[in-house]
């Protein structure tokens, strides 16, 4: 079981001083569709180890989430009718 401390030791690491082949690589995770919501959300974090941070091919990966209630739709649909 992941502890508090540990999402937010993933979630602060600093990508310029990770080693890029201690990263899983996203190509290599195969989400289980059969599986419940939650247990694919438990499956995914054990795959990649880390989800804030993870490798694609070469390219060392870090995320992070704004503090909103706002969908990545809204935000897009917004984003366009702007332009």
């Amino acid at each position: 079981m992941i502890r508090a401390s540990d999402i937010e030791e993933m979630k602060n690491i600093d990508i310029r001083k990770v080693d890029p082949a201690t990263l899983v690589d996203i190509k290599t995770v195969k989400v289980n569709t059969d599986l419940s919501v939650e247990e694919r959300k438990k499956d995914f974090i054990r795959q990649v180890k880390n989800p804030y941070c993870f490798r694609c091919g070469n390219i060392v990966i870090k995320i992070s989430f704004a503090d909103t209630t706002a969908t990545l739709e809204e935000r897009l649909e917004k984003y366009f009718k702007s332009l």
